[in-house]
């Protein structure tokens, strides 16, 4: 009798309208995107409102979901040497993946070598260009890995939240979590109990939000192809081409063999995670998804506790993409000056880019300023020889942004599966035919998605 209610239930599912479909409203916004930033460029770069838009309705809610998520999870857990335990994991794995993406940026641009011929005067260059990201530079220069530090800790719990600095916000989340496992009794109790209901109707909002996702995604796009043009990438192509294919290598190829150890098909996986794929490549921001894609990590099968300390301490500290953009373009900026590099040299860009790389979220122009003291590091190399990455920072940015987001998930896959908190079972259930659509997803209850007798 259960088989017969089921096929009727499965055949009403499978005749949903394709339009109907997030991912389907997504491509269209992005064809759409692109064909009025040719047909009518003037009017296309106004929409960027859309997507500026859709971006601040996700910063809204991104900071108190991730508190809600990770201190639930943490009070939850009731074993804190667990938790403990899950985020050194998740520190030696981040700091493993980070080596290897900045070494295989070093490694491709000196095969390739995408700044020879360009001969560069640097005396020609406008420093000006630089200028919209001066007021930005000093929370990572002159400060070291101590005031990076001393950045993790908030001045009050209120002011992380208001500025959504996701890092801050963690800190904060589980020292709260902590103490609140630590208090046992009936009040730890209700707190913990509100905290859990007030996660739940927080994704309930967020799966309202998500349903303008195609609107931001049209803005955005309809944005760069007006005000950049299709020809755009024709001055520094071969950077921009480069660098796409060193993030496609270093996801199908490393994020690839990781993942075959942990269990899990890459690209089923990465077909599970479509819409939020999207979405990130056409708003060149991964913020635009942490919620969704902790909705759907704890779905596939892993727990929530790992999923909320994981995911958002990626945000910070496994930037795979963004490292390796950071040490291709030093050696790129050194090519098209014709500075040459040591193998010294080499060895300080990489050194400094493995502390600089982690204070890239949350900082606007993060991408040029964190550059820019890198380059400070590395006198050899002409600083000024940023400006030749400006005009391509926004299309280098949205393969960034991709990248980050499949390493962060990846990583929480692979945290999971190393600590035993991996339901592999459930999960190739879910990638081989569970429905992907968020805003499904997100009309379940938040403590049947993922059971908190299991999550725990």
């Amino acid at each position: 009798m259960s088989a017969s209610v089921a096929a009727p239930a499965e055949a009403v599912k499978s005749a949903t309208p394709l339009y109907k479909s997030l991912f389907v409203q997504v491509i269209i916004a992005l064809l759409l995107g692109i064909v009025l930033g040719m047909a009518a460029p003037d009017f296309a770069v106004q929409l960027k409102v859309l997507s500026d838009g859709f971006l601040k309705l996700i910063s809204m809610i991104v900071a108190p979901i991730v508190f809600c998520v990770v201190v639930h999870g943490i009070a939850g857990a009731g074993d804190l040497k667990k938790v403990g335990r899950v985020g050194v994991k998740a520190l030696v794995y981040f700091e493993v993946m980070t080596t290897i993406a900045l070494a295989l940026g070093i490694l491709l641009a000196y095969l390739f070598g995408p700044g020879h011929g360009m001969n560069i005067n640097t005396a020609t260059l406008d420093g000006k260009a630089l200028g919209s990201y001066a007021d930005n530079a000093h929370k990572l220069q002159g400060g070291g890995l101590s005031a990076f530090i001393l950045n993790i800790i908030p001045s009050t719990s209120f002011d992380a939240l208001a500025r959504n600095d996701v890092l801050q916000v963690l800190f904060f989340a589980v020292l709260f979590g902590v103490s609140l496992a630590l208090y046992r009794g009936s009040q730890a109790q209700k707190v913990s109990e509100m905290i859990e209901a007030v996660s739940g109707v927080l994704f309930k909002a967020m799966s309202l939000i998500v349903r303008v996702a195609p609107l931001g995604v049209l803005g955005a796009v309809a944005y760069t192809v007006g005000r950049y043009g299709v020809g755009s990438l024709k001055q520094l192509l071969s950077l921009v081409v480069l660098y796409y294919v060193s993030v496609l290598l270093f996801v199908f190829v490393v994020l690839g063999a990781v993942m075959r150890m942990a269990g899990i098909n890459l690209f089923k996986f990465l077909a599970y995670m479509r819409e939020e794929l999207t979405i990130v490549l056409s708003t060149a921001s991964s913020d635009a998804v942490l919620p969704q894609i902790m909705r759907k990590l704890e779905v596939m099968g892993i727990k929530k506790s790992t999923v909320g300390l994981v995911v958002p301490t990626g945000y910070s500290f496994n930037l795979d993409a963004f490292s390796i953009y950071l040490t291709l373009a030093v050696v790129f900026i050194a090519q098209a000056t014709n500075t040459p590099l040591s193998f010294g040299d080499l060895l300080l860009v990489l050194g400094v880019s493995l502390v600089t790389s982690k204070g890239a979220h949350g900082v606007p122009g993060s991408a040029i300023v964190i550059l820019a003291a890198t380059l400070n590091a590395v006198p050899s190399i002409p600083a000024i020889g940023l400006v030749l990455v400006l005009s391509v920072d926004w299309f280098i940015g949205m393969a960034r942004a991709l990248g980050n987001l499949i390493g962060n998930c990846v990583a929480t896959v692979v945290v999971a599966a190393w600590e035993g908190d991996l339901d592999h079972e459930k999960a190739r259930q879910v990638l081989n035919g569970a429905a992907t659509d968020v805003s499904d997803m997100a009309d379940a209850p938040v403590p049947e998605a993922v059971p908190v007798a299991s999550a725990v």
